[in-house]
């Protein structure tokens, strides 16, 4: 199996339109590659503009919001390439796309890396943290997967929610329990035991 990098992406229009969305990056020898589903502005973006960022946040609930629909987060100019990355994120890298396979449903961008830094020191993992990026990677599989898989997930998650999460992770959290409520038809929190059917 490769190795995938849960990173936030963002990619820029001619226009300088710009779109940041969470994407797992695939490590394929010394690049990355990048394959989002059609249709997708990251697709339409790429065509125009062959340059991607990815960004590790330092606030988990960036992956939470874009999933929930809260895309609205702070970005400056790259460093080396036409685009933006997350103004507060661990480090991010730059990346030019040196190949391209088409496909009808997902094409593979490969991606040669030209600039990377690191912007704070990281000192530790969470896991609360790591919970909200399985729950919010979960509440886009909505489609494909049970009501039971889907809750019973979620309420694995919910114990390292319950034991390490800070505000930021929390409400996160909550976010994405909002999202996997309303798809599912339920009222109450798995975190707190109260999940059940309307």
């Amino acid at each position: 199996m490769p190795l995938i990098l849960e990173t936030v992406v963002t990619t820029l229009s001619a226009a300088g339109t710009m779109h940041l969305v969470p994407f797992g990056l695939i490590r394929e020898d010394e690049d990355f590659v990048l394959a989002p589903f059609r249709p997708s502005p990251t697709i339409e973006n790429l065509a125009e503009r062959p340059y991607f960022t990815a960004s590790a946040p330092s606030d988990v609930r960036v992956i939470a919001g874009v999933v929930t629909g809260r895309r609205d987060w702070p970005v400056v100019d790259c460093d080396t390439i036409p685009g933006k990355r997350l103004a507060d994120c661990f480090g991010h890298a730059e990346f030019e796309v040196a190949a391209v396979e088409d496909d009808p449903q997902r094409p593979r961008y490969r991606g040669r890396m030209v600039h990377a830094v690191s912007h704070v020191p990281f000192i530790g993992y969470n896991r609360a943290q790591g919970a909200v990026i399985e729950a919010a990677i979960l509440s886009t599989r909505l489609h494909m997967l049970s009501p039971e898989k889907v809750l019973t997930e979620m309420a694995y998650h919910a114990i390292a929610i319950a034991k390490t999460a800070g505000p930021a992770e929390r409400e996160a959290w909550d976010w994405i329990e909002d999202k996997v409520a309303g798809a599912l038809g339920r009222s109450g929190r798995v975190l707190d035991g109260t999940s059940c059917p309307r």
